[in-house]
């Protein structure tokens, strides 16, 4: 299965509505794909993690989740 996010596409983290752009995925055989997003955290800092597909939208660059 392709993925379904690009790279230094906008982001949003579905559950705390964070937003950043995608620096990196993976792709697994018995798991779902992950990337490695670079995003705006809640508190104001920079911050880098791996999220699993299911658990990212898209985002315009406003920070607004596209309808």
């Amino acid at each position: 299965m392709g993925f379904k996010h690009e790279l230094s596409q906008a982001i949003q983290v579905t559950v705390s509505g964070e937003t950043g752009h995608v620096k990196g995925r993976a792709e697994y055989t018995t798991m779902n794909n992950q990337y490695y997003i670079h995003y705006l955290a809640a508190d104001g800092r920079g911050a880098d993690g791996w999220f699993g597909e299911d658990e990212l939208s898209p985002a315009k660059e406003d920070g607004l989740v596209k309808e």
